[in-house]
Order: structure tokens, then C-alpha cells, then sequence
């Protein structure tokens, strides 16, 4: 079976997202156009966009998405068969973290690594 087929991207915890997004907007000019995430579309050579995209997001310091992880920043994978792999994992003692989820922007899944960092497994919507 297929397993992570790229980066989702990186989700960071900070005491002021909105004003850490307007630094990273102001000095390194990704838009966040006054949200505290962005999105980046998968581009080919030629600049024409295919299908997926990358998302750069910041979290309150104290949001709970990442629990039970104690870290400050959570990474995301792109899978092809969430359910299927996640199904593998807790075969192989992966620990699994929390109920997989089906939304309109695809379906999520969480695991834990050894040392604690979660990871946030997601299968984009077709």
C-alpha cells in the first residue's frame, strides 16, 4: 500500500497568529491576507496548477488540535487511502490519536510518533 505521497504542510502554535502571519506576510511576502493560514496550489514547471496544494497555518498557543501532543508544531501528510493506512498502522502498534474524521476539504486522520509528535494524515478530496 501506498503511504505519504507529500507534505500537507506545517501547522505551528503561536501566542499571536494573526500577528505572526502578518510578520511572515510583511518579511518573507507569503499572503495570508489576514488569515492565519495560506494556501499554496500545486504548480507544474510551466506554471499551470495541477491537482492539491500545500497549506501553511498558525494555531493559538493553547489550541487543542494538536493534543495530545505536547509540541508546538504539528506536521501534515498527504496519503492516497487514509482509512486504509491508518487501519495498517494500529496493525503495526502505531498509536492512533483520536477519531478519523470525512470533511468537505478531505478526510484527516492522526497518529502519534515515538517521541510524541503528532501527525496529522490527510487524504485531499477528489
Amino acid at each position: 500500500m501506498e503511504r505519504v505521497t507529500g507534505l500537507g504542510g506545517p501547522f505551528i502554535k503561536a501566542e499571536d497568529p494573526k500577528g505572526l502571519a502578518a510578520w511572515y506576510e510583511k518579511h518573507l511576502g507569503i499572503s495570508f491576507n489576514g488569515s492565519t493560514y495560506t494556501v499554496w496550489p500545486f504548480t507544474n514547471k510551466d506554471e499551470t496548477t495541477r491537482e492539491g496544494y500545500n497549506v501553511f497555518s498558525f494555531f493559538k498557543k493553547d489550541a487543542d488540535y494538536f493534543a495530545p501532543s505536547e509540541k508546538q508544531v504539528m506536521i501534515n501528510f498527504i496519503v492516497k487511502d487514509l482509512f486504509g493506512l491508518l487501519k495498517i498502522l494500529g496493525e503495526e502498534g502505531v498509536t492512533l490519536a483520536g477519531e478519523p474524521m470525512d470533511e468537505e476539504y478531505g478526510k484527516f486522520g492522526w497518529i502519534l510518533d515515538p517521541e510524541g509528535n503528532k501527525i496529522e494524515l490527510w487524504e485531499p478530496p477528489k
